[in-house]
């Protein structure tokens, strides 16, 4: 079992009548002026937002807002925030929506203060050394970013997606009405519910493969989306299994599940090259290249797959033939991705084969140029990026 520091300050408010906490959340830590910040029209529609500019008004706490935020958020948005955040003095910022809409502000909070280009920090030539506070109201469980210390940004020039990790972004409160996630659409529902399983997941496959107490608490994370996401895709009201996704998209990426392992992210990775180049949604486009890298890498770690394969997806254990009980587990992983509407290689989700020009440019950009391993369980160099990129389109 690794040695681990485990750090998780967000305040978490949970359930139906969360949001009336808002203005006191605000004040408790500091916002005077906020930046309300969303994405698109849903917000509106759904009656959130008027409800947030209703509470914020009758607290007298001022406020300016910033919509328009796209799945796979754009640095442009980021730096027309940083620039209103400055003009209005803001000193808070209120993300409504989901991980996009999270990352945003987090981007926003980094460059608020900072004398550069903000995408230093996403380009290796700085260090986040403050951020803005930020608070969140969830309407999307997937990305787990009200509760991590992860922030995702695309680059509109090249279609750059790059990560940075820092304490400093991580959320001061979380939101959580698990009603606001009754109108997400199917595919929205599964793409967010695969998100969720592969941050567990990633942390799953690790190395160290003596956290039982760790292992448990993930396998009963991976077990609880995998039965709710069939039960909202059929009632899309219904609560109980709602807030079941919802609770487990904070745990599985506020680091829980990677307490006495390391997280692998390679399969991240490769799908943010491939939302990257192809806008497509992140959730699908994890479940479209798991199933390669899985393969990739089983063979030199067998007993982590069959230990998935059985206790996670309830697959029957062959103690004669542990290799075809781990290639079985990823069968069922696979089916399942196709059985709550997701894709399992790149033709599926993007309509076609990427040409061999594409798998190229999917592999210069995942690999920083040959110059960027990726990995944990298995490090993986540029070639064997090109490999599982390869074996996902077919």
């Amino acid at each position: 079992m690794k040695d681990f520091n485990y750090y998780a300050p967000t305040r978490v408010v949970f359930g139906k009548s969360s949001e009336d906490q808002l203005p006191q959340l605000i004040r408790q830590y500091g916002g005077k002026k906020v930046l309300v910040h969303y994405g698109g029209g849903s917000a509106r529609r759904s009656g959130l937002l008027d409800k947030v500019e209703t509470m914020l008004n009758d607290a007298n706490i001022a406020f300016v807002e910033l919509g328009g935020v796209v799945p796979n958020p754009l640095l442009s948005k980021v730096r027309e925030g940083i620039e209103l955040c400055r003009e209005e003095n803001v000193d808070f910022i209120l993300a409504v929506g989901g991980g996009s809409v999270i990352d945003s502000s987090k981007a926003i909070g980094y460059g608020v203060g900072y004398d550069g280009d903000v995408w230093d920090f996403w380009d290796g030539k700085g260090i986040p050394q403050t951020c803005l506070p930020i608070g969140v109201m969830l309407t999307i469980p997937a990305a787990g970013s009200e509760m991590s210390s992860s922030c995702v940004i695309t680059n509109d020039e090249g279609m750059l997606k790059r990560g940075v990790n820092s304490d400093l972004c991580r959320c001061k409160f979380a939101i959580m009405n698990p009603e606001r996630t009754y109108t997400l659409p199917p595919y929205q529902t599964a793409a967010g519910a695969t998100d969720i399983m592969m941050h567990t997941m990633e942390r799953f496959f690790s190395k160290y493969e003596d956290a039982t107490l760790t292992d448990a608490l993930s396998e009963a994370l991976l077990r609880t989306v995998k039965d709710a996401v069939f039960e909202v895709l059929k009632n899309p009201e219904d609560y109980r299994n709602r807030a079941a996704i919802m609770w487990a998209s904070s745990l599985s990426h506020n680091d829980l599940t990677e307490c006495g392992t390391e997280k692998d992210f390679a399969s991240h990775k490769l799908e943010h090259e491939l939302s990257g180049l192809f806008g497509v949604t992140h959730g699908a486009g994890l479940a479209a290249i798991w199933g390669s890298w899985a393969r990739y890498v089983m063979a030199r770690h067998i007993s982590r797959f069959v230990q998935f394969a059985v206790n996670v997806m309830g697959v029957a254990n062959d103690f004669s033939d542990p290799r075809g009980t781990a290639i079985r587990g990823i069968e069922a992983t696979e089916n399942f991705f196709h059985a709550i509407g997701m894709p399992v290689g790149i033709p599926e989700l993007i309509g076609r084969k990427a040409t061999d020009d594409e798998i190229r440019e999917l592999v210069r950009k995942c690999s920083r140029d040959g110059k960027m391993k990726i990995g944990a369980m298995e490090v993986l160099d540029a070639e064997a990026m090109e490999e599982i990129y390869r074996m996902a389109n077919k």
